[in-house]
Formats: C-alpha cells, structure tokens, sequence
C-alpha cells in the first residue's frame, strides 16, 4: 500500500527542527485534552454517500469574502514561521498563491507585510486589539497598504493560555530578534496599553471595520450565541476555531462546534473552521457540516520545515484527496456535501 505523505509531515518536522521549536508548534494549552482531541473528532463524521452519479468532473472551487480559491484550503495565521525556515511567512505564501488559495498572516509575523503583499498571494491581517486601541492603527494600516482583504480578529485570546515545557530549553531562548513582530512600532512592547484587550467587546468589531474599510471575520468562536452576535455586531464571516487547543484547555472540538453554529447564523455571514484537520476527508466533512472554507495552521507551519516546496506539495495532496473523497461521495460540487454527512449518532441515514 502506498503510504501516504501528509502523515509523515509531522515526524519530518521532528526531525529536522530544533526540539523546542517543534515542542512550540505542538503543544496545547495546560493538560493538552483539546489539543489532544481535534484530529479524532475530524474522523468521528460519518458519510452516507450517493452512487450512480457521474463525478467525472469535480469542481472543488469556491469563494472566500469575495476573493476566489482553487479549494476551501486556507492557510490559518501562525507565528514564528521564520523559526522554523528562514524564508517563513515568504515561502508560505508563495507556495499558497501557486495553489491558488489564500493565507492568513499573524500579526507578529518575522516578514514586513509589504514583502507578504509582493509575492501576489491573497492574504487577510489576524489581529489582537490591545487595551489601549490607538497603538492597533499603524499596524492595520501597514497591513492595508500592502494589501490585506480582511482583519481577523482573535477573540478567544485575552490573555495567552498556560503551556507547561518544564525545564526544558524553549522556543524563547533561541530565537534571534528579527523573525517576530517586525510590522509593530520600534518599543511597541514598553508602551502602557500595549497588553491584549480583556475588555474586548463587540463594539471592536465596528471599530476594526471602520478603521480599516476591510471586512471582519471574528476567529476563536465555538458558540452559536456569541456567533450570533458577532453577525449582529457585523462580522463578514465567524471563524470556528479553539485556537488549535492553546486557549482554554477542554474547549469543545471544533468539529463539534461547527453544526450549531451553522444552524445559528444561516446564510447571514460566511463560516470558516480551522483544528485538527488534516486530510481531504476532513475537509470534505467541514464543508458537509456546514464550512465555507477550512483552515489549516499546523499542517502547513509542519510542512515548513521542509520549504515552499513541502507546502506546496501539501496543497496538492490535500487537493486530490478531496478530489476524491468528493467523487467517492457522488458529489461534484461543495454545496452537494452537506447531503451525505450523518447527523444521526447511530450514523444512520
């Protein structure tokens, strides 16, 4: 049988990486439950496919906020990319365009937005609002400058979740000083209200909009009420995400999530999900629950170790694999998925 590439990403990365570097990607919040869950849930949903439909032509394209992409395969924000290649968010990106998808760059990203900008990948800025919000703006508007088409927002980060390295060496210890948070002000750090917001609300939503004239997605949702008002409080698209299990540790899995959120909002915004997803399956089974596009953050940073190269073999995998599962379930389009995933947990039609 022939094995499969995408499963050895993870030991490649581990054996090329320093230890802490890899330890930084992998690791989840306090006890890493959530963390330890998410792939697992991704392969609990159950398929009732469709036969005797002609699948000689699939068509896996979509739209994301407007911006078109070969799949629904993003590329979720991840920091300290330059930590584990030296090309980081520049071959990320590269990679990305040439897969005709579309990348969400970390606000401390090691890469000037404007080099992000130039490689011609369509990209989105994920922003942290800080306690005192004047310090956001010349960040937002670098990002504007270069080229972003949307802010996300991570709303599930008032502050940093705990992650346990002992007395091991970190991330922390080994990193140079110009491959994190180069588009922040020189002393952004030292500035009174430069520490994340634990008083964001709503109200940030408009604000960001407003300041930037980009729409907003809200990322870090697993609730179908906060959902709901994050639409309300006009959010261009919700983000289902648990941070990839590195908030609050025991947060639901994201594959539990997606349904009710789906439900909640409707068609009244787009809806996005990231966590655990590593196969064109999974993909196949967030867009049946309900998914506009699927995002992946330590997938493609894991396959970084390796190059643009390595990512871009990433897409293409990911690619074919949902290629097939989508004839395998008689579907020629996303939109027919939603038809063959069991909701029943008998997993009967």
């Amino acid at each position: 049988m022939r094995e499969r590439w995408l499963d050895g990403v993870e030991k490649r990365a581990r054996d090329s990486l320093p230890a802490a570097v890899y330890r930084y990607l992998m690791q989840g919040a306090r006890e890493g439950v959530s963390a330890a869950e998410a792939v697992s849930a991704w392969q609990s949903v159950r398929f009732v496919p469709h036969v005797l439909r002609d699948v000689t032509e699939v068509d896996t394209a979509t739209t994301l906020l407007g911006t078109p992409v070969a799949t629904p395969v993003g590329i979720a924000p991840t920091t300290l990319q330059r930590a584990v290649h030296p090309e980081g968010e520049l071959a990320m990106a590269r990679a990305t365009a040439a897969a005709g998808s579309l990348m969400v760059v970390s606000s401390n990203a090691g890469t000037r937005f404007a080099e992000i900008g130039a490689t011609g990948v369509s990209w989105w800025l994920q922003a942290y609002v800080p306690a005192d919000r004047s310090l956001a703006e010349p960040l937002l508007a670098r990002a504007v400058e270069a080229g972003a088409k949307a802010v996300v927002l991570t709303v599930d980060t008032p502050v940093v979740g705990t992650k346990y390295d002992g007395d091991n060496e970190t991330i922390w210890d080994l990193l140079p000083g110009d491959v994190l948070r180069v588009n922040f002000d020189d002393g952004y750090d030292d500035r009174p209200g430069a520490a994340k917001a634990t008083d964001l609300g709503v109200g940030d939503i408009a604000w960001l909009g407003e300041i930037t004239g980009l729409p907003v997605v809200a990322k870090g949702v697993v609730r179908p009420d906060d959902a709901r008002r994050c639409v309300q409080a006009g959010c261009a698209a919700i983000w289902v995400s648990n941070h990839g299990g590195r908030q609050l540790d025991r947060t639901i899995s994201t594959a539990a999530a997606l349904p009710a959120i789906a439900s909640a909002i409707g068609p009244t915004a787009e809806l996005y999900v990231d966590g655990g997803i590593r196969s064109g399956l999974d993909v196949m089974a967030a867009t049946a629950l309900g998914a506009r596009g699927v995002f992946l953050g330590r997938l493609p940073v894991l396959s970084l170790a390796g190059g643009e190269q390595s990512v871009r073999r990433l897409h293409a995998e990911l690619a074919d694999e949902l290629v097939e599962a989508m004839r395998l379930g008689g579907c020629t389009r996303l939109s027919d998925t939603p038809a063959i995933v069991s909701h029943d947990p008998g997993n009967r039609l």
